[in-house]
């Protein structure tokens, strides 16, 4: 492989442990998975986001608290998402979608956008500064949960904010009985 090919790949890589990096911030905070939220950043870094500023640790102590008694699920989208390498230093762009379930049935919705610095230290891609930039906010109407009069609907787990969510079974399988909704059979 030419220098100018490996370089690129070289490239791809570090971007793509950049956004494995950003997504388990948002399944860590989602999840209530303090050692995955805590592992995307470095223990030095600094974080301005609403009315707090501070380090990770303390981001988490305060979020959760904020999240668990003011919601019943919470989901941090990803979405564009922009990024300049230059050596052991990323800078990165990401807007975001903030979606939850409010414990007075309301539906809260926000949009904006993660600002970071990441660095590269020991090989590992972590953020080191971050700025979060609230654009947009807003209540949605509030909708029966689709299918949640299914008896079984949660056959293969119900949804957590903990490791008990079905997304850290391993192996992953489907617990629930063949089901064809009216109009698909053969």
């Amino acid at each position: 492989m030419d220098a100018e090919r490996l370089a690129r790949l070289e490239l791809l890589l570090d971007r793509q442990d950049i956004l494995d990096c950003l997504g388990h911030f948002s399944r860590g905070m989602d999840r209530f998975d303090r050692d995955l939220f805590l592992s995307t950043f470095h223990p030095d870094a600094t974080i301005a986001a609403g009315p707090y500023v501070g380090d990770p640790k303390g981001l988490y102590d305060w979020a959760r608290p904020m999240h668990e008694q003011g919601q019943v699920a919470t989901h941090h989208n990803l979405l564009n998402h922009s990024c300049e390498i230059s050596g052991d230093t990323a800078h990165t762009e990401t807007y975001y979608l903030f979606v939850a379930r409010n414990r007075d049935e309301t539906n809260w919705i926000a949009g904006g956008r993660y600002i970071d610095r990441l660095e590269r230290r020991d090989g590992v891609w972590r953020i080191a500064l971050r700025t979060t930039v609230i654009e947009w906010s807003g209540l949605v109407p509030t909708l029966p949960v689709p299918y949640a009069d299914l008896p079984d609907i949660h056959g293969n787990g119900a949804p957590g904010r903990s490791k008990d969510d079905p997304s850290y079974r391993r192996p992953l399988a489907n617990l629930r009985d063949e089901q064809i909704p009216p109009g698909l059979e053969d």
